[in-house]
């Protein structure tokens, strides 16, 4: 059974469609890569699954369970599809670690020194323990990414859930992020992740999702997309010829 199943989900906003019937499935252990140019619905997507958008029709089943429905506990729910921001959404009056604890004290009701403990442990395993005290404005794109995974992984989230995680980011810290992630997926952590640089998907999957005006377009590795793909819109986006 998949972790998670998306089945013939639309997402309307007044008259403008932007998810038309996608279908989508993430296995537990997976790193998959959806992928797409801007506008073509991904971050919709991955704000349905932990119920920040509502979607207009179809289902999401997590764990075989639908979680569209009226008595799914939301709050629950977001606890175990950790999220990712594209622009990291770190506290700026918070320290890092403050930043990494703050979910576990308030949505896990742990006491302060259980939970600083926790989030160390996350720090230091992200190599970020050494910048534990400092603030947001102190420290650089790649290692605020660092200190918004380990906030994601603090929450034991059975996926991570990723928004353009490279957007903010110059091609060095791509490199990185792209190692951190391959590590993570090895250690077991299900991850999903959307984004539109092709750098970064090239280096942590060979198969991806092709996400194009609201529509699964292709899934299949990125060599075939950009050469052999009946679609030229396909083709151009992953550097094939039209």
């Amino acid at each position: 059974m998949a972790l998670i199943q998306i089945r013939d989900l639309v997402k309307t906003f007044g008259t403008h469609t932007v998810l038309q019937g996608v279908n989508l499935e993430v296995q537990k252990g997976d790193l998959k890569v959806v992928m797409g140019p801007s506008g073509c619905g991904k971050s919709t997507l991955l704000r349905c699954l932990n119920r920040l958008v509502e979607p207009t029709s179809g289902e999401i089943h997590f764990r075989g369970e639908n979680i569209l429905g009226p008595n799914v506990e939301v709050r629950a729910l977001r606890q175990n599809i950790g999220f990712v921001f594209q622009q990291f959404a770190l506290y700026r009056h918070l320290t890092v670690l403050d930043n990494v604890s703050l979910g576990l004290r308030k949505l896990r009701g742990m006491k302060r020194s259980e939970a600083e403990e926790k989030a160390l442990a996350q720090l230091k395993h992200l190599d970020m323990e050494a910048h534990r005290h400092k603030y947001p404005a102190q420290i650089s794109g790649g290692q605020k990414q660092r200190v918004a995974i380990a906030r994601a992984l603090a929450m034991d989230p059975a996926v991570v859930v990723f928004d353009e995680p490279t957007s903010a980011l110059d091609p060095v810290m791509v490199r990185e992020v792209a190692e951190l992630f391959t590590r993570l997926n090895r250690e077991g952590v299900t991850m999903l992740c959307v984004t539109h640089d092709l750098a970064l998907a090239s280096q942590i999957s060979e198969k991806v999702v092709f996400l194009d005006r609201g529509v699964v377009r292709a899934e299949e590795k990125i060599r075939h997309l950009a050469r052999d793909h009946a679609d030229p819109r396909v083709r151009t986006f992953f550097g094939g010829k039209e």
